[in-house]
């Protein structure tokens, strides 16, 4: 009892959880599944119905869903008014490259991943150990000696964003308004760069040491790893970094790193052919040659080609440079915005249609003139999209708002499903003289546990009701690993107490959750861990073990299942 005490008071007595972020294994997604085929013919419609629009005449765009095994769905659309002075690609497919801007910034990172697994740098290195230029004696206030390779792929340098971009002296280049306009005196250029944004219509791009010259004189933002702001300069410089310590050109690393591993036959870094392109009316940038900061922004890829990519993410980010590379670093702002390694990462409660559980889409947004593009994955549901906009840039979010929400909610909808057909049931001790039974039920809130008997103890109506704190249920949750990992049998779970939501206010401290999914041991056992066994072909399990209890118990019945209605799940 002391032990049980002991766990359920832990669980409970500190601060309020409620539904957990990870309900269920990966679900497994079939393009020809009637919930996914429903969800694509939704939004296909509301994509037609945005596009219709007068104001939409010239834009194109592509879009792409993948699972971490394979693509689900793709549409395309070729815009109505094109650029007669420039032929582009005929017909816009999964093939049409566009330029991608900052999602550029994702393969900046994932090289420096791959060089600091390869023992050719360290993350936590300044960047003035690769950089020399950057010395601590140099003139300037940057603090170089504190900003790591981390902190710069991070958004946590606190360097300015641009250094050849974004000044107001160069209207007409940078869209910004006239000086006058904004009350500014009139200056002269003198001591500026002129490559870049200062150079007539982009001709002269920007160089190692045009850079290295203006940031040496920069002023900070903030303190290194203070506070996350967005900066181009950081992988410009991380692009240095990488160009130093393979000894070979940005553009020939990720060609032979990346792009040819992962089968991207058709992104490069080099201006491609206008006829395999996207070129939207002016102004765009389709041909404007980046060059210092092609790590920052100058990669042309398609949707066929960035779902290689995203598969590849979903496969693998948990094992690159000993790191999950998907992992928030700092706040951006507000409750629910974060920056990761390069990632943009939004937490949001607003997506699911019969539940509150977050939802984590880590994402990169790119622009640049005649372009906007996202990519985007929910890895808690293996799902992944594209999407890529050549010319007006403003339906970009009517496309985002059309598919994001849809396949979330349908993905979630198959995971319930499959935690219904798979888990659901009475498993018993064929000791009948044991008296151990375990009921487990599913619904949007994961798998619950409706009865909990171990050798004649009533485990939950006798101490989990008494323990809690305020109105809650038992949940088990997956913890995405096996007992035999070489096998992939026994999948471990951890039962925990969830916190139902209150409706009044309460105490600001009630969202305060620290997660802890181990309890108490009993003889060097985890008192809340469960595996499921005997997985069978049609993906049913037939055992269960308590492990604390050292009790297998048999699936006998699966009538506790909830009726999956398929008319209710297409209802999105």
């Amino acid at each position: 009892m002391v032990l049980l005490y002991t766990f359920l008071l832990a669980a409970t007595a500190s601060a309020k959880c409620y539904e957990a972020s990870i309900a269920h294994p990966l679900p497994d997604l079939d393009s020809n599944d009637a919930v996914l085929k429903h969800a694509f013919a939704k939004i296909n419609t509301a994509l037609t119905f945005a596009v219709a629009a007068p104001e939409f005449a010239s834009a194109s765009f592509s879009i792409e869903i993948t699972s971490s095994k394979e693509t689900l769905w793709s549409r395309h659309h070729t815009a109505r008014e094109r650029n007669a002075s420039r032929p582009d690609i005929p017909e816009v497919n999964g093939d049409a490259l566009y330029r991608i801007a900052s999602i550029t910034k994702t393969f900046t990172v994932l090289s420096i991943l791959y060089q600091h697994q390869a023992g050719n740098l360290s993350l936590d290195d300044p960047v003035n150990k690769y950089i020399k230029e950057l010395r601590a004696d140099q003139e300037g206030t940057i603090p170089w000696e504190d900003i790591t390779l981390r902190s710069l792929a991070s958004q946590l340098s606190g360097i300015p964003r641009e250094f050849a971009q974004g000044d107001i002296i160069n209207v007409g280049n940078s869209g910004l308004p006239d000086a006058l306009e904004l009350g500014l005196p009139l200056l002269s250029r003198k001591g500026l760069v002129d490559c870049d944004e200062y150079s007539p219509n982009y001709e002269k791009p920007c160089n190692a040491n045009d850079l290295l010259d203006v940031v040496k004189s920069k002023r900070p933002l903030f303190a290194p790893n203070m506070k996350s702001t967005y900066s181009n300069v950081a992988f410009e410089l991380l692009g240095l970094v990488l160009e130093k310590v393979t000894n070979r050109t940005y553009k020939s690393y990720i060609d032979d790193a990346i792009f040819k591993p992962l089968n991207m036959s058709k992104s490069t870094l080099s201006l491609p052919p206008d006829s395999a392109g996207v070129i939207p009316l002016n102004p765009q940038y389709w041909d404007v040659d980046a060059g210092i900061q092609n790590p920052t922004g100058g990669i042309y890829s398609s949707t066929a080609d960035l779902s290689k990519y995203l598969r590849y993410i979903l496969t693998h980010y948990n094992t690159i440079a000993g790191l999950n590379w998907l992992h928030p670093v700092s706040p951006s702002g507000g409750l629910n915005s974060f920056y990761g390694m390069p990632w943009e990462i939004l937490h949001t409660d607003r997506v699911l249609k019969d539940s509150r559980r977050m939802v984590r889409f880590i994402t990169k947004g790119g622009g640049l003139p005649g372009y906007t593009s996202i990519i985007a994955m929910v890895p808690d549901l293996d799902i992944a999209f594209t999407i890529l906009v050549g010319g007006e840039g403003s339906i970009f979010h009517k496309l985002l708002d059309a598919v994001s929400t849809k396949i979330i909610q349908a993905a979630e909808e198959i995971s319930v499903r499959q935690l219904q057909e798979r888990y659901v049931g009475t498993y018993t001790s064929t000791n009948h003289t044991l008296n151990s039974s375990i009921t487990i039920v599913a619904d949007t809130r994961g798998l619950i546990v409706e009865r909990f008997v171990s050798n004649g103890t009533d485990i939950l109506g006798t101490f989990l009701k008494r323990f809690s704190r305020g109105p809650s249920y038992p949940s088990l949750e997956p913890t995405l690993l096996f007992r035999d990992e070489k096998k992939q049998q026994g999948e471990l779970w951890r039962m925990l107490v969830t916190n139902e939501r209150a409706e009044d206010e309460g105490s600001i401290w009630d969202d305060f959750c620290i997660a802890d999914f181990d309890g108490p041991l009993y003889a060097g056992v985890g008192f809340n861990e469960l595996a499921f066994w005997n997985k069978g072909r049609d993906g049913k399990f037939g055992a269960v073990e308590l492990s604390a209890f050292r009790v297998n118990l048999t699936r006998t019945e699966s009538d506790k299942t909830t009726v999956w209605n398929e008319q209710e799940a297409m209802e999105l």
